[in-house]
């Protein structure tokens, strides 16, 4: 059977089942062993409708993706979408929020879900100093995995996300008989602020599906291929968090607040016993070894590639004599996530990471909003959004509002960020001449 190829030379070989399988293994990271007691612990019970408000705010997110998606014809994801729909800056800008953002960001989140899993079994993780030295030495580990070469991490990667999986699911099959309906009733309301802080927390374990869209160039039939897997993988985690987390509710109840850093290890204790706990514990901190492992595979490859087109500084771009693996970008990137992960823990963390790919998010709606109202003689055929331009004014509607959430020392480090890509942009815009891509239909 031919495969057919793209003017990039990439052959499109990913169909609807293994895009599928991405979306779901791209969403579902480490995040989710520890958001149900900070969830729970903010809002008790209410906590569910967190969780709803956030597929919702995922699927109108997901429906634009899925829109402006099945239009793409090369590689890039996020990136290209932007930069095509809205220019060279916002192109660049979402570029650079989603690899340090959320990328770096996000990894150093997980480094600490990691530290606070291990700190239940040996406190001493707790204290700043051995925290610092375990950090050391697992970014240091990864480093050395990866340059050593993509296969070896691949295979890591490949058996974790089974590792992963089994515990989540047999808390699923087995927590059912041990909930007590009265700790999935609420006495009040929680106020809209303590609300929009959760959810933005919250968020952060359903981030991630866009990075698999970043092989556009490389599907079989978007049109069809992209909304089918976005919807059937969006709406399977949404049911695995919807269940996680009222089972947690509905065996923790009031003391969730008690086991924030590790609820679901609390909750194995109590279904299996402290046998459970450590089996959920030791896979936790595996799964987090896992991700981070995962991102400092594929992150610095696009480090490599901006070294090489001459976007950032060269020696990015120097490739180990023995490996054949982009060493210094490797190196590089693992030192960001060591440094960002002994500055904060989990859920500062998770804040900045959310908001970032929020942001990421939100210039992607707008996108798809401006090929919608160009789109009566382009991109025919491919996928409508139902209901026209409602859903993605309900997306930017409600990535507004979660934003507004933020803290004054976020709000404040965001735009800083943006300011310092600003003044990249400017840089490379008067070094670099301007190079037109072609991943959307003109």
């Amino acid at each position: 059977m031919s495969t057919e190829s793209t003017e990039e030379g990439l052959k499109r070989v990913i169909g609807v089942p293994g895009l599928t399988l991405s979306i779901i293994n791209g969403i579902v990271g480490a995040g989710i062993f520890a958001l149900p007691g900070i969830v729970g612990g903010s809002l008790g019970a209410f906590g569910i409708f967190a969780y709803v408000f956030c597929g919702i705010m995922l699927a109108s997110i997901m429906l634009c993706y899925a829109a402006i998606g099945s239009k793409a014809t090369s590689s890039g994801g996020s990136y290209s979408y932007v930069e095509n729909s809205l220019g060279d800056f916002p192109g660049y800008l979402v570029n650079w929020l989603y690899f340090f953002g959320w990328g770096i960001v996000g990894s150093a989140a997980l480094m600490n879900i990691l530290a606070d899993s291990l700190a239940v079994m040996f406190p001493l993780f707790n204290e700043a100093f051995y925290r610092g030295l375990l950090f050391l030495f697992l970014t240091g580990l990864m480093i050395t995995v990866n340059v050593f070469g993509a296969k070896l991490s691949v295979g890591i990667v490949k058996l974790i996300t089974i590792i992963k999986l089994i515990p989540l699911f047999g808390i699923i099959i087995l927590g059912f008989s041990y909930i007590d309906t009265a700790n999935l009733h609420w006495d009040h309301l929680p106020s809209t602020a303590v609300f929009s802080n959760t959810a933005l927390v919250l968020f952060f374990a359903f981030a991630g599906f866009e990075t698999s869209l970043g092989a556009s160039g490389e599907i079989k039939n978007s049109k069809r291929t992209v909304p089918l897997s976005l919807l059937m993988g969006g709406l399977f985690v949404l049911i695995i968090y919807l269940l996680l987390q009222t089972i947690a509710q509905g065996i923790l109840g009031s003391q969730m607040a008690q086991f924030k850093d590790a609820p679901l290890a609390e909750v194995a204790d109590r279904i299996i016993g402290p046998a459970g706990a450590t089996i959920l514990l030791v896979c936790v901190a595996i799964s987090c070894f896992g991700n981070v492992t995962l991102d400092i595979l594929c992150t610095p490859r696009s480090l490599f590639a901006g070294a090489n087109n001459g976007s950032l500084p060269r020696f990015l771009g120097k490739v180990h004599p023995k490996f054949s693996t982009p060493y210094f970008a490797v190196i590089t990137y693992g030192t960001l996530i060591f440094i960002l992960s002994i500055s904060g823990g989990f859920r500062q963390l998770a804040i900045m990471a959310s908001a970032c790919i929020l942001i990421v998010y939100l210039a992607v709606i707008l996108a798809t909003i401006k090929l919608k109202l160009k789109e009566e003689e382009k991109g025919k055929g491919s996928f409508k959004i139902p209901g026209g331009i409602v859903i993605p004014l309900i997306g930017v509607a409600s990535i507004v509002w979660v934003l507004t959430s933020l803290g004054k020392r976020e709000i404040l480090s965001t735009l800083l960020f943006i300011l310092i890509i600003s003044f990249m942009y400017l840089l490379t815009k008067w070094t670099k001449p301007k190079i037109k891509s072609s991943a959307l239909p003109e």
